[in-house]
């Protein structure tokens, strides 16, 4: 582990966590464990740029907790999704081309939702994750991409959501709408 994180203590990052969140769930425990094995699986330290990169297959309340002890976000191009509705997450490092794949096992038994956040409060991380390979190719950096100005409505979108339209350039939503706008 980076020495950045080891500074860190696991109480801190849940804190952190739950600020980012704005709220404590069973949810974000769970991004939260995640989290904090792919540090210590992978070597990772919170992400200024796109060191460490997230595949999330859902969009819940761990996905926060990521954010914030990793520094992974859509922004940055480094917290992608790859929606199946699952509690699993591919973490990669981009310095070592190391990655892994956790993904959540099933809780033992009903439990209502104040059980099930004390019990994943409870756990350590390798008893909620299965280590997995990670099935998805590590992401390209994030790319930039040039403006342009939509011949239709005037807003500025980026290259790769324009589309030519005789010799006009629109924007997506006036390219679903340009036969409404052919004279």
């Amino acid at each position: 582990m980076k020495e950045e994180m080891k500074e860190i203590n696991e109480k801190e990052l849940w804190e952190k966590a739950a600020a980012f969140h704005g709220h404590v769930c069973g949810g974000l425990t769970i991004g939260y464990k995640a989290a904090l094995y792919a540090v210590r699986l992978l070597d990772l330290s919170f992400s200024g740029d796109e060191d460490v990169v997230c595949i999330a297959e859902n969009d819940a309340c761990g996905v926060d907790a990521i954010q914030a002890i990793l520094g992974c976000s859509v922004g940055k191009g480094n917290l992608l999704f790859h929606m199946r509705g699952k509690q699993a997450f591919s973490f990669y490092n981009r310095n070592t081309g190391k990655s892994v794949r956790l993904v959540l096992k099933p809780k033992p038994g009903e439990m209502t939702r104040e059980e099930s956040f004390a019990y994943y409060q409870g756990c350590a991380p390798e008893e909620m994750f299965d280590v997995k390979e990670a099935r998805i190719p590590l992401p390209e950096h994030a790319r930039l991409f040039d403006s342009y100005t939509c011949d239709v409505c005037g807003e500025t979108a980026g290259a790769n959501w324009i589309r030519l339209a005789g010799d006009q350039k629109l924007c997506l939503d006036c390219y679903g709408q340009y036969d409404r706008f052919q004279v």
